[in-house]
């Protein structure tokens, strides 16, 4: 049997899957395909003690190393895609539904497609794990302008901008900003660019989509799959969908 994953990270919630396949079958093959070396260098190093899998890394775009894969195919071997995580909230909703119908593409009837994404939950839990007390979210969101300073030229002040998080329930959705505190030039020479801010404006950063359990039925048949099965993880409001092609 063969297992691809894209957007491995460190395989940590991989290994137990593979472990519950390996158990069921004589050989299993997993692929990861990330297009970051060092996740795919880290996830290998994770998993090549998994007995009874052989474990390698595919560094290219998901749906290029997907092709390759199906591509190398022997016989009859059925395929499990691995889509875990809350990757899929990354995606626009439209976007999302023409990702996956091109993952479809890409598989032979039969295949399967373990789709993992993040559920709507209380506002009071949401805001917190977008903009988190101990200001983790925000520090990440802020190092968005260091790495433009560092890798284009720029001379943006952190200090004068703040995180912010912003839910959408009609749409949703969660968007992290950058609220400019002052109004104020940023010069990015590396982009052959000026961008004036005025006070409050804000950088709209990152989108993340949530979704309802059963929006995930129609997204199958939207796509070219069959629900077959799905869990609910009730304490963190998280959902894993097994879909077949």
């Amino acid at each position: 049997m063969a297992v691809a994953e894209l957007g491995s990270g460190s395989g940590r919630k991989t290994r137990p899957l593979l472990e519950a396949i390996a158990s069921l079958r004589d050989s299993v093959s997993y692929c990861a395909i990330d297009i970051s070396r060092t996740a795919l260098d880290l996830c290998c190093s994770q998993l090549n003690g998994v007995s009874g899998v052989e474990v390698r890394g595919l560094l290219c775009p998901y749906l290029e190393g997907l092709a390759e894969i199906c591509s190398r195919r022997h016989g009859d071997d059925c395929l499990l895609v691995l889509f875990l995580g809350s990757s899929i909230g990354n995606f626009e909703p439209d976007q999302a539904v023409r990702f996956l119908t091109a993952v479809r593409k890409r598989l032979r009837p039969g295949d399967a497609l373990l789709l993992g994404a993040d559920l709507v939950k209380p506002l009071n839990r949401l805001l917190a794990a977008y903009d988190d007390p101990t200001g983790v979210t925000a520090a990440f969101n802020l190092n968005l302008l260091a790495r433009i300073n560092r890798e284009l030229g720029g001379n943006f002040n952190l200090r004068n901008f703040r995180h912010a998080a912003r839910w959408h329930a009609r749409e949703n959705h969660i968007e992290m900003h950058l609220r400019s505190e002052t109004r104020q030039m940023v010069e990015i020479p590396g982009a052959d660019c000026q961008v004036e801010f005025e006070a409050g404006e804000t950088i709209w950063t990152e989108s993340s989509q949530k979704f309802e359990a059963d929006d995930f039925q129609l997204m199958a048949g939207q796509t070219g799959f069959i629900s077959v099965a799905r869990w609910i993880d009730t304490e963190w409001h998280f959902v894993e969908s097994l879909w077949i092609a």
